[in-house]
């Protein structure tokens, strides 16, 4: 396989992300049965934060201890980037001395720049554009509790953010609908390139009969200026008692966290019998455990099973 790069879920076939949540639900399995399985002895990851995070770092350093590798983490203040190193210059200095640069930072370009002359996998770990790994674990969470997305009906409840696009890619890949409920203004300005995605102002008629409601918070990193019109703004999205019973009962809710509760989400909903919020968070680990032995060693499909302790 040539050199390939994970910086929005369209970088992947819908085949490809199938495989991908199957590795990533044998890696989870293996794990919970004490399998031992390094695939990536010797390997380091290379991890640049832009942004800080809790789920990301720990997941990704997680992940590559337990296939047997290493990873580096690199702030800023870490690295010659934080002093204006070009982009470039960092990614082909990365190329010589790791295996793959996962990068969590502001602007998406930023990332294409680095994959553009990177000669390893480079992994958008978070950009303000797309999330690609948490809809990775997020669809891996759907398939555990409910198997086939596909003609199903997802509700996004909030800002059209780089959640949202991330879920409007997933939607074409996977054939499911997908209804964004939020205000007029903050609707993604590309969703006639999405077919399969449609804009519902009306919260009610957003959740209406959905399989999964989604949120995310108000106000991203970098948008606290914002926060006070925001939440004015969206206060009728709120996931509420009420939208997940508009949604019907066994209707699930996610949301990427770290969560507001009473602002984007009610208690009662993130903390209540439709919430598969915890697993969804530490599904982040395995699939990205399945991502990384896929981009590394070129292989979705390992010729070994995990071996017993």
């Amino acid at each position: 396989m040539s050199l390939r790069h994970f910086l929005t879920l369209a970088d992947l076939t819908a085949d490809e992300l199938e495989r991908l949540l199957r590795r990533a639900a044998d890696l989870r399995a293996a794990h919970y049965n004490g399998a031992l399985h390094e695939p990536l002895r010797g390997r380091v990851l290379g991890m640049i934060f832009e942004k800080s995070s809790t789920r990301t770092r720990v997941s990704f350093e997680a992940g590559m201890a337990q296939l047997g590798g290493s990873a580096i983490f690199l702030s800023p203040a870490d690295s010659q980037l934080g002093r204006g190193e070009p982009i470039e210059d960092t990614a082909r200095v990365l190329s010589g001395m790791v295996d793959a640069v996962m990068i969590r930072t502001f602007g998406h370009e930023n990332v294409q720049r680095f994959a553009d002359v990177a000669s390893v996998p480079v992994i958008n770990g978070l950009t303000d554009a797309h999330h690609p790994c948490q809809l990775l674990a997020d669809l891996m969470t759907w398939q555990s509790h409910r198997r086939e997305i596909t003609g199903r009906t997802v509700a996004w409840m909030g800002d059209g953010n780089n959640m949202c696009q991330s879920w409007m890619q997933a939607a074409e890949l996977m054939g499911f609908d997908l209804r964004i409920g939020c205000p007029p203004g903050y609707a993604p300005d590309d969703l006639d390139a999405y077919p399969r995605s449609r804009h519902e102002p009306d919260p009610d008629r957003a959740a209406a009969g959905a399989d999964l409601v989604v949120t995310d918070v108000w106000a991203s990193m970098g948008m606290e200026d914002e926060q006070s019109a925001r939440r004015t703004a969206f206060a009728p999205y709120q996931v509420t008692g009420a939208i997940m019973a508009a949604a019907g009962p066994d209707a699930l809710f996610m949301h990427c966290l770290p969560a507001h509760r009473g602002e984007e989400v009610a208690a009662e909903v993130i903390d209540g019998p439709q919430s598969v919020v915890w697993e969804e968070a530490e599904n982040r680990l395995h699939a990205q455990k399945a991502l990384l032995e896929w981009l590394i060693t070129e292989s979705l499909a390992p010729d070994e099973p995990p071996r017993g302790n």
